[in-house]
């Protein structure tokens, strides 16, 4: 199964008060595991970021003021995540700046299926740090490279806790070329060698008393 594992940053909190989306990551995932594919653009949001917004993800007016707008990358955003389900850390806020950014460009609102990790490891962990640094580290995934926010770095990170939230990665039976017919892929077995025959022969000392034990049998057919 497809999924686009997505993060945004943004100006500010809320998209009804202006602030736009400056900064877009997601990653394909197929049954779970990323495939390598992924769509990353910085934004110009046509307005000043806000202060707050700037310490939380590093991004500032003038690393924006270059980049095309949203309306002129919507397109690739769709078809990237095509109408396949997304994964979203408190997703509800992702997905409302998406569907204003779309609806201001004169696109329709997202009608893709949407899971929220967040209100998973609410439900799997209740009382507990869930945010998604928290996470991270109870599952022991490395947060070495994040000194800011990023939307592409983020949501590589959470393709990690979600596989976790989900049962972690399960053997999968390989399908290619070195396939048995039943799906399991011998080359990653090793081959049984037949070994040649070890000789057990009986002693001298060990013949006599076996025939003398027949010896003792009354009417043996030997």
């Amino acid at each position: 199964m497809r999924e686009i594992v997505l993060d945004t940053e943004t100006t500010g909190f809320n998209p009804e008060d202006g602030h736009k989306i400056v900064e877009i990551g997601a990653i394909e995932v197929i049954n779970r595991l990323p495939t390598g594919r992924s769509y990353h653009q910085y934004i110009n949001p046509e307005r000043e970021i806000d202060a707050s917004a700037i310490r939380v993800h590093g991004i500032t007016n003038e690393k924006v003021s270059g980049m095309p707008i949203f309306s002129d990358i919507a397109q690739d955003f769709l078809d990237f995540i095509a109408g396949d389900p997304i994964v979203a850390h408190n997703a509800q806020f992702d997905v409302r700046f998406l569907n204003h950014e779309l609806n201001l460009a004169d696109f329709d609102t997202m009608p893709n299926e949407v899971v929220d990790t967040l209100a998973i490891a609410r439900e799997q962990f209740p009382g507990s740090q869930v945010s998604l640094d928290a996470l991270c580290r109870r599952f022991e995934v490395d947060l070495s490279d994040r000194t800011f926010h990023g939307a592409l770095l983020d949501a590589q990170l959470l393709a990690a806790v979600y596989l976790e939230l989900t049962g972690g990665q399960q053997p999968i039976l390989s399908l290619d070329d070195d396939a048995d017919d039943d799906g399991v892929d011998s080359s990653k077995y090793k081959k049984t060698l037949a070994r040649a025959p070890r000789g057990f022969s009986a002693s001298a000392e060990e013949l006599a008393a076996h025939q003398a034990f027949i010896d003792k049998i009354q009417g043996n057919m030997w």
